[in-house]
């Protein structure tokens, strides 16, 4: 169960209908005086914890939140100063999500911290067309072939075979793998996906990553 407290009822729908979309269950508040409520009296896998709140303020439900309990949260906010950001995770917050934002980058955060926390179970096999990634041993294989990857490149197909259907931005994926700020103007992933592609293209010919155009990456179908 996941509970999300926004004050915004279009976005507080939004969130939660995605959510259910993706097979969470929730629970919502729109004012800082009931989420801190249900906060404190239930038991959540995560919450969602935006700023700016009527009755009390979310970094006021964080803190008091962190003192009985260490429930994963992650916190929504317009305030994009890196100062913000610090003093937020200092609090307790497990991850911060700037508005507006993108839903699908709001799952991949969600599903980031509740492996961190033990809450979901990842498969230790994960199998796309030739290619095996093991979780374990942190080894790819195209059939018996292993390819020598990065701990970069491990981790860019460690998502992409976990996800196989989602198109990733080049900021989603770089921000969600490395934990910090991804400037447009970087040039890294276009190199690392151009590295990955050569590997694999040496034991096959057939495609695995795609360029999806003024979107980002996903597996090739």
């Amino acid at each position: 169960m996941i509970l999300v407290i926004e004050d915004d009822a279009m976005i507080n729908n939004l969130i939660c209908k995605v959510l259910k979309d993706h097979g969470y269950e929730t629970e919502s508040a729109q004012n800082g005086t009931d989420g801190e409520k249900l906060a404190m009296e239930k038991e959540y896998e995560l919450i969602l914890l935006d700023l700016m709140l009527p009755g009390k303020s979310g970094e006021e439900i964080l803190a008091g939140l962190r003192k009985v309990k260490k429930t994963p949260a992650i916190v929504l906010s317009a305030k994009n100063e890196v100062g913000s950001r610090i003093e937020l995770l200092k609090l307790g917050a497990d991850d911060y999500v700037c508005k507006p934002f993108d839903v699908d980058e709001v799952i991949l955060r969600i599903e980031a911290v509740l492996r961190r926390s033990g809450a979901v179970k990842e498969a230790a096999l994960l199998e796309y067309k030739k290619m095996k990634l093991d979780r374990d041993a942190k080894r790819v294989f195209i059939e018996d072939n292993e390819i020598s990857c990065t701990g970069m490149e491990y981790s860019i197909l460690e998502l992409l075979l976990g996800n196989p259907n989602k198109v990733y931005s080049k900021r989603v994926l770089f921000e969600n793998i490395t934990g910090e700020e991804y400037l447009s103007e970087d040039n890294t992933m276009n190199v690392h996906m151009s590295n990955l592609r050569k590997k694999i293209a040496k034991y096959t010919d057939e495609p695995y990553i795609d360029t999806v155009y003024g979107m980002g990456y996903r597996l090739s179908k």
